[in-house]
């Protein structure tokens, strides 16, 4: 089947399929004399597959990795478990990171009158950077243990 053949039946848009071919994730696909690319349920399968391992967060070098696990038949199950508890932890942090930025907006949005006056928390806990530090360059998922406890993160 053509690229946009492919491209429908696995739900990976067909500018995805060339930059998997490119990057080495998959292996090139066959060409007509033409120089069109021809896909065959194998190929299907492995892009299914690199759809569904995206849809669950994993990066590419872990997709790579899950990849050769999947077509190396002496693998131990127990590489595959790690790489998925790996990002499953990854995942929890990021979780964190989020509830504690949504806390945060939460909090400053509950101390913002919301009216017709110029004053907003939110603009000067924007303006003062992160942890209050003016002009600090904040970096996601950045915390200060040093910090004494504030309204960020917290209701």
């Amino acid at each position: 089947m053509t690229i946009g053949e492919a491209a429908r039946a696995s739900g990976v848009s067909a500018k995805m399929i060339r930059y998997y071919e490119e990057t080495g994730l998959l292996a090139p696909a066959g060409r007509t004399a033409a120089g069109y690319r021809l896909y065959t349920e194998a190929d299907l399968h492995a892009l299914r597959f690199v759809r569904r391992a995206r849809d669950l967060g994993f990066t590419m070098e872990d997709i790579r990795a899950l990849l050769a696990l999947w077509h190396d038949r002496a693998r131990a199950s127990a590489q595959v478990r790690r790489l998925a508890l790996d990002h499953v932890a990854d995942l929890r942090r990021r979780i964190d990171a989020l509830d504690g930025m949504a806390r945060t907006l939460e909090d400053l949005a509950a101390h913002c009158g919301g009216d017709a006056r110029p004053d907003c928390p939110i603009l000067d806990d924007l303006a003062s950077g992160p942890h209050g530090r003016p002009g600090a360059t904040p970096r996601q998922g950045e915390r200060d243990p040093g910090a004494s406890p504030s309204r960020r993160g917290t209701r």
